[in-house]
């Protein structure tokens, strides 16, 4: 036995030998890219589309006086700056003038022949007759500083695009394409988003009241039946978790009430406006924990999306709301509406953990132009293939649980309110 001891520690001394001749063999040869997180892949050139980009940067443009450039001007070349005698048959308009030195008409070219873009013929500036706005900011790329082209207009925002092709964004956007990729950018490049891009919404999010009931709320105003009767609807409805048409049944079964599922709709529809002011203005002092997801159901046989935020800890809701679209405009209203529970908005102590939806990080991006500035966690998939995953699945996993409830409460009031 002694004699086998001395062979074993031989034996594993020439294996720590040929592992280290491998490992060095490995780091010089093969690179390995330590830096490279395993949450990178996330946001591999597939998945730029649900990337949100950080905000731009806004330059308002010094205001000049045309008087003092022409003067300027005749002290430089000994000679004034002639207007300009338009042979045109588009002449410029006596009522416009140059929004960055205020130059009259007759120094002003008509640049496209009538098609709405002016030069400045003081201070060499080019401008819109459609955008036309005195001393308007211009918003620029926060990556190389150029001033960003609206390529497309919707109903609710303009998308703003970065076309430098020397773009730091853009090059490293093109430098992370593989060669399959590349030729396919080459033949289709409207699948790709390689550009930075920026949303500017037309509206403002944050003078929408929040708190104003339906104009159909009804009051509390009883004729052919009681209060009483409508207390047995909603027990029945409510707490038991009938349907209107089973709650019917029963009240007519058990205790002789005649009364039609539509009128006991009604008066649930009726008790949820009474009750909405005192929820939406109730003291929940919420922890800094907070879930958001949204989820779709049917109301009156349309698609509706339904969006919750709610309190992790005390699995409390703080805001909601119902929307036809799953866009931007109904997940900041309920946002707003969870951070109005706040006394003291906590800032960056704030957990929300949120799905890979890009609305959330549109909604931060509006938040921080007011002055709220938060982290959004984004919780992607299904299995935790990453530390933020990991770390955070279990406020994910609380609202879904949430959702799921939701659904199968709200299947049983035969859908006719929300």
């Amino acid at each position: 036995m002694y004699t086998i001891i001395p062979l074993l520690l031989a034996h594993i001394q020439e294996l720590n030998k040929q592992i280290l001749f491998l490992f060095k063999f490995i780091v010089k040869n093969i690179p390995l890219n330590l830096e490279k997180s395993k949450d990178d892949s996330l946001f591999s050139p597939k998945y730029n589309k649900l990337k949100v980009d950080k905000l731009p940067l806004i330059k308002v443009p010094e205001k000049k006086d045309y008087k003092q450039l022409l003067e300027i001007y005749l002290k430089e070349h000994d000679k004034p700056l002639k207007p300009i005698k338009s042979r045109g048959r588009n002449p410029v308009p006596d009522d416009v003038h140059c929004p960055c030195c205020n130059a009259p008409h007759n120094y002003i070219y008509d640049n496209t022949g009538g098609r709405g873009q002016f030069l400045c013929k003081v201070c060499d500036t080019h401008f819109n007759r459609q955008n036309y706005i005195d001393n308007p900011p211009e918003l620029c790329c926060p990556h190389c500083g150029k001033a960003l082209v609206i390529k497309k207009k919707r109903k609710l925002f303009n998308i703003h695009k970065c076309v430098n092709p020397n773009c730091s964004y853009y090059q490293s956007s093109l430098k992370a394409l593989s060669k399959e990729q590349l030729e396919e950018y080459s033949s289709n490049p409207e699948k790709f988003k390689l550009h930075y891009i920026y949303r500017e919404f037309k509206i403002n999010f944050f003078k929408i009241d929040l708190y104003s009931l339906p104009k159909n709320a009804s009051s509390l105003q009883f004729r052919k039946f009681s209060p009483h009767v409508m207390g047995l609807c909603l027990t029945y409805l409510v707490n038991c978790g009938l349907s209107t048409r089973k709650t019917r049944d029963v009240l007519r079964e058990v205790h002789g009430i005649k009364i039609s599922h539509t009128q006991i709709a009604n008066y649930a529809t009726t008790a949820a406006y009474c009750v909405k002011p005192f929820v939406d203005s109730y003291d929940y002092k919420p922890t800094n924990y907070l879930a958001a997801d949204e989820t779709y159901t049917k109301v009156k046989g349309s698609r509706r999306y339904v969006w919750f935020i709610m309190d992790a800890i005390k699995k409390s809701i703080l805001g909601y709301r119902s929307s036809d679209s799953r866009d931007t405009t109904p997940c900041i209203l309920a946002m707003r509406m969870a951070f109005d529970k706040f006394k003291k908005f906590p800032g960056k102590a704030l957990k929300f953990v949120a799905d890979g939806y890009t609305a959330y990080k549109l909604a931060q991006q509006q938040f921080a132009l007011h002055g709220m500035h938060f982290d959004v966690t984004q919780v992607i998939g299904l299995t935790n293939e990453d530390d933020v995953s990991t770390e955070y699945r279990w406020l994910k996993q609380i609202i879904e649980r949430l959702n799921r409830t939701f659904k199968f409460s709200y299947k049983v009031t035969n859908r006719l309110w929300l």
